[in-house]
């Protein structure tokens, strides 16, 4: 398959969608595709060519929330869910602090129990029909096909065929066009109507609700998870500090274990991250301590370190670790840890 290098994306070419879908199906590829034009991005995530979610980048929580909205009459959801959905996920959209806000937002709201698992895969479903519908009338872009996925380790809703959605969005194409074509038929005087008619004004998500609203009212009601890292080197500590929003996580850095255990046992925290090799007290005795307390069972304990071998993961696995963060990480690398164990 015939990629753009990233430098490259601004310079853009006639493409053919379908036979990009195409290509990606037949070869049974597994990773991200992504597809950029002079009016958006798109993101297909595929698993053995088949898609497992999709987004386009200029109405990624509009499409989101347009589809919640649609199963109101089964599963109600509050404003209040609503403004926490916003809180956690879409401030970070303009500085792309958290990847895939609006699929992480699908996940929250299954462990959240707002929606089932079947109502999340309904969802991302009608979803991908919507991006596709876009996608399929794109003529010019550059794309690239990449291995790596960031929901490689994320649950999975489903997974679509994406010749039958292509089919789907066809029939949904032609039916538009034959219900177009008979109402211009039975009224010739329908069009020049509808372009003098006054646009009406977009739905609300629900009664109380603005899209359009300023993001600050809400901030009352955002749920803070607290954050504790335990790390020698203050320079970590800092950058991870940096990396998160304050209005989603409260931080708690330490620089030396043994104080930092008996904190621990006062905060309960929802996250531990910790570095393996520390004076006194090493990252596998400190979490082999905290598993032996009820409280700390179940707590995700990510182990920060810079070693790679397969030796020092199994260890980690010993120790009831929940993850693996290597250093150097990035932003982006911290957060898709974080969010793994929190939504």
């Amino acid at each position: 398959m015939k990629t753009l290098p990233i430098g490259r994306y601004r310079f853009f070419q006639r493409i053919q969608p379908l036979s990009i879908l195409t290509t990606v199906t037949n070869k049974y590829a597994t990773g991200c595709l992504q597809v950029f034009s002079p009016y958006g991005s798109w993101l297909m995530y595929l698993e053995d060519g088949r898609l497992v979610y999709t987004c386009y980048s200029d109405k990624m929580f509009e499409l989101l929330y347009k589809k919640l909205r649609s199963l109101s009459h089964h599963t109600p959801l509050n404003r209040g869910i609503y403004q926490q959905l916003r809180a956690i996920f879409e401030t970070g959209i303009d500085n792309q602090a958290i990847p895939n806000p609006d699929y992480l937002a699908i996940c929250w709201l299954v462990k959240q129990k707002h929606i089932t698992y079947t109502q999340a895969a309904e969802i991302v479903e009608e979803l991908a029909l919507e991006v596709l519908n876009s996608f399929l009338k794109l003529k010019e872009g550059s794309y690239e096909f990449i291995p790596e996925s960031f929901l490689d380790d994320m649950p999975k809703f489903c997974y679509l065929d994406i010749n039958l959605l292509v089919e789907q969005c066809q029939k949904q194409k032609r039916t538009s066009r034959n219900t177009q074509s008979n109402a211009r038929v039975q009224n010739p005087r329908t069009e020049s109507k509808a372009k003098s008619k006054t646009p009406e004004k977009n739905e609300n998500l629900d009664d109380n609700y603005n899209y359009s609203q300023q993001r600050n009212y809400y901030k009352v009601n955002t749920k803070l998870y607290t954050i504790v890292c335990i790390d020698d080197s203050p320079t970590v500590l800092n950058f991870v500090n940096h990396c998160l929003d304050k209005q989603i996580f409260s931080f708690i850095g330490f620089h030396e274990p043994l104080k930092a255990l008996i904190q621990i046992l006062r905060t309960k925290p929802d996250v531990i991250l910790l570095d393996i090799e520390m004076p006194n007290l090493d990252g596998y005795e400190f979490c082999s301590l905290l598993r032996k307390h009820s409280h700390f069972k179940n707590t995700p304990v990510i182990m920060v370190t810079s070693r790679t071998g397969l030796i020092d993961r199994a260890k980690a696995k010993l120790v009831k670790s929940s993850g693996y963060l290597t250093k150097p990480f990035t932003q982006s690398d911290l957060l898709k840890m974080l969010f793994q164990h929190i939504v």
